[in-house]
């Protein structure tokens, strides 16, 4: 096999002391200096692999997503059935790795610049892309498209909430929890649209809910 040159290996070894440094001193004041201490290494070293902090930023949010896909690509590998791809996309984005304390402060720091970062928005977007995409694609073998993207986008939002949760329960809020959650809440969606597909006579002499005046 080939030897891993060391500019990846470098690179991740500051991408991960840019993570540490941002759950320890928070986004404004990871700074350079204190990252590349964390790393072990000068500041020159830094711009030598990363032409700014910002590109490092930038990469460091990279690599928290490539590292969701990765878990995500890996389990769904292993999917047999549409069930079984929708549990892989929840336990790939609420892996144990993924909702380290770390990682998890990390990720909700730049979220926190998504408004204002065009970078950080363009890859905040293609994860909340590809997480649809995936739940969508999987569902609609199981009820119509309609349904199915309707579930995922639900499905989609929850992940993002139990991802808050996880930001700011210091630990105590176990990813073991957040996947029992999730995988709960789809279970009850499927049962019901199953039930729906059916007797859809029967959903389509349910009552509207009424308007309050």
């Amino acid at each position: 096999m080939p030897k891993l040159g060391m500019e990846p290996i470098r690179r991740r070894q500051l991408i991960d002391a840019t993570i540490a440094a941002i759950h320890e001193n928070g986004f404004a004041d990871a700074t350079l200096q204190r990252i590349s201490a964390l790393a072990g290494v000068s500041t020159g070293i830094v711009h030598h692999y990363f032409q700014s902090k910002a590109d490092l930023l930038e990469a460091t949010m990279r690599q928290l997503a490539s590292d969701v896909r990765a878990g995500t690509v890996d389990r769904l590998r292993h999917a047999r059935t549409p069930r079984d791809r929708v549990a892989a996309v929840i336990d790939g984005n609420l892996a144990t790795g993924v909702l380290s304390p770390q990682g998890v402060t990390a990720w909700l720091a730049f979220c926190s610049q998504v408004h204002c970062n065009p970078s950080f928005r363009r890859v905040q977007r293609i994860l909340i892309d590809r997480m649809h995409s995936n739940l969508a694609h999987a569902l609609a073998e199981l009820m119509p498209r309609k349904e199915a993207d309707a579930i995922a986008e639900g499905l989609s939002i929850l992940i993002d909430g139990l991802w808050l949760r996880a930001a700011l329960s210091d630990g105590h809020f176990t990813p073991d929890a957040a996947r029992r959650i999730a995988h709960d809440w789809f279970d009850a969606r499927l049962a019901t649209a199953q039930m729906n597909k059916r007797h859809p006579l029967a959903v389509a002499a349910r009552p509207k809910a009424r308007t309050p005046a």
